[in-house]
């Protein structure tokens, strides 16, 4: 067994994703699934329930009439985006259980992999027209990893958090010197097992690898590029450390520099917009 499906096992020991979050995953892709399977689980959640309809019922959606059931609540926003919610909500209890400590930061975290999904998606949707609803999931899964290293190894984990700093050795090599593995590795072996589809567990799994043959529009690119923009933002994993892209993704966005431009003012707002909802 690798170090990273022993890290796992031991975390998973006492957290578990919540079985409604696979179930959702199992109903997407099952194309005989119905609005009446979604809203059965879904209903199962009373704070996911909850959750649900504060979102949906919010300026950002901009509703003229209340809703108050979860079968309308789940047409509005969708069987995908409604997945996304749900782990999101799962993530969240995720990043509260794990505690706090004085030196790693569970809510700087919390709040970069957030900021990662949202970006994610308004890259997808912005810059390549396309729907973002994966984007969002590969980017607020992206750094899972980190949270079972904490909880499954933590004085190498701090050990490595301590070593981390901008100009030094990657977050991965120095995961690899403490741990024996990376987050990545770990994430996308988790990613799998949640039933994602494939391309997303490859964005988790190389979303620190620099290659020139990663396209920017890639699920990969994609979160490559969320990880960069929210870097300049300063929302990163540890304050001072700087995401580097590939020369193929700078000239994208230099290519686009002024579609980015706006992305980047907006995405304050958007990420405010979770801390609101999610009181962080």
């Amino acid at each position: 067994m690798t170090t990273a499906a022993k890290l796992i096992k031991k975390y998973k020991r006492g957290n578990t994703l919540p079985h409604i979050v696979t179930r959702l995953a199992q109903l997407i892709n099952d194309e005989n699934s119905t609005l009446a399977d979604f809203e059965e689980i879904i209903s199962l959640d009373p704070a996911l329930v909850g959750r649900l309809l504060t979102l949906v019922n919010s300026s950002y959606y901009g509703l003229v009439h209340k809703v108050d059931s979860v079968s309308r609540a789940i047409a509005l926003l969708g069987m995908r985006n409604l997945h996304n919610i749900a782990v999101t909500d799962a993530l969240k209890g995720m990043f509260t259980a794990s505690g706090k400590h004085t030196v790693f930061s569970h809510d700087r975290l919390w709040i970069h992999c957030a900021a990662a999904g949202i970006c994610s998606k308004m890259i997808a949707e912005r810059i390549f027209s396309i729907n973002g609803d994966d984007a969002y999931l590969s980017g607020i899964l992206h750094d899972i990893g980190l949270i079972v290293e904490w909880q499954g190894a933590q004085e190498p984990f701090l050990a490595m958090y301590n070593d981390l700093e901008n100009g030094g050795p990657s977050i991965i090599d120095l995961e690899q010197e403490h741990i024996g593995t990376d987050h990545c590795e770990i994430g996308y072996l988790m990613a799998q097992e949640w039933q994602m589809p494939e391309p997303l567990c490859e964005a988790i799994r190389d979303h620190h690898t620099a290659r020139e043959d990663i396209s920017p529009e890639s699920p990969t690119g994609i979160l490559q590029l969320s990880e960069y923009i929210i870097s300049q933002l300063e929302n990163t994993v540890k304050e001072g450390v700087i995401v580097h892209l590939s020369s193929q993704l700078t000239e994208h966005i230099q290519h686009s520099v002024e579609e980015y431009k706006v992305l980047a003012e907006d995405l304050p707002e958007e990420i405010e917009r979770v801390r609101n909802l999610y009181g962080s």
